[in-house]
């Protein structure tokens, strides 16, 4: 838990390209190594985060692109 602590706290965070300018409802994600994402809500970037497998990641986003395409 320390390690992923860490990994967090170096982490490069970065604003979904879908969350608007006006401080609404915004995800920030955050590359980590081995291929696994970071994601938390940028309102409340002391909060929690989710952390998902790389496999995961892609299953995720795969089902966000044929959910929104």
């Amino acid at each position: 838990m320390v390690h992923v602590n860490n990994e967090l706290a170096a982490a490069q965070w970065r604003k979904s390209s879908l969350s608007g300018d006006d401080g609404g409802n915004c995800v920030e994600v955050a590359a980590l190594p081995g291929g696994r994402r970071a994601v938390r809500d940028s309102k409340c970037p002391g909060g929690p985060v989710v952390v998902f497998g790389s496999a995961q990641w892609g299953a995720f986003v795969g089902h966000l692109k044929g959910v929104g395409g």
